[in-house]
């Protein structure tokens, strides 16, 4: 497959009442797999509803998305719900962890939905890989911020995901926490070889990407293919 996701002339408008905003205006890219690329650009610019509709969370007002060869725009909400949960990861700025359940049950749901038994040891395995072996049966509150990204790291991871989309993974940790939390995205991200596709106001964390695609008033102003400047490579 040439690309793992692709982008075609794609349009979002939302209604309100009688006035029409048009939010994302023609974009085309795209995404290799294996690759990672950051989405940036002003607040309003269209980046997190970019990731959205490249998630199969929302649909094109017009134009096509293909995502691991499968075109979103014809599908139903429920059979595009199939693909992400079969394909797709998320790791999202505020943890989105299930409050009633321990770090272990967390990571456990996505394998659980997928039909999966047995799927405590895999779950267990991918806690230890981010580090929180010895806090799989803590609860959320019981967690600091950068152990919830963790666990939903693993739980993003759990899958084993074709793309992995992440809004603004680090916009809620402490620069020393958020530091730890890239690497950890980018060695898992290459250990699995996921692709990876990446909202963030973060200039630095843009530079550790592949790609940067550069959103501006709902158009797509940039495209800059890089070296990843991986601190981990």
């Amino acid at each position: 497959m040439s690309s793992i996701l692709l982008v075609n002339h794609v349009t979002k408008v939302y209604q309100s009442g009688n006035k029409s905003l048009t939010v994302l205006n023609d974009i085309s890219f795209e995404i290799k797999p294996g690759s990672s690329v950051a989405i940036v650009g002003p607040s309003g610019s269209g980046k997190t509803t970019l990731l959205g509709l490249c998630a199969g969370l929302d649909g094109a007002s017009s134009g096509n998305i293909v995502l691991n060869g499968q075109s979103l725009d014809s599908l139903s909400e429920d059979e595009r719900a199939a693909i992400r949960n079969k394909h797709v990861g998320f790791i999202f700025q505020s943890f989105n962890l299930l409050p009633t359940l321990t770090a272990l049950e967390n990571v456990m749901v996505p394998l659980e939905l997928l039909g999966m038994k047995n799927v405590k040891p895999q779950a267990i395995d991918l806690l230890e890989k981010v580090g929180l072996k010895e806090r799989i049966n803590h609860y959320p509150t019981q967690l600091s911020g950068g152990e919830q990204q963790r666990v939903s790291i693993a739980r993003a991871f759990a899958n084993q995901p074709k793309v992995l989309f992440a809004d603004e993974p680090t916009g809620n940790l402490d620069e020393e926490t958020g530091a730890k939390i890239e690497d950890l995205i980018f060695n898992l991200n290459k250990e699995l070889g996921t692709t990876l596709v990446m909202v963030t106001h973060d200039g630095e964390l843009a530079n550790k990407t592949n790609r940067i695609l550069k959103l501006k008033g709902g158009k797509l102003a940039e495209d800059t293919q890089q070296e990843a400047s991986l601190s981990n490579s």
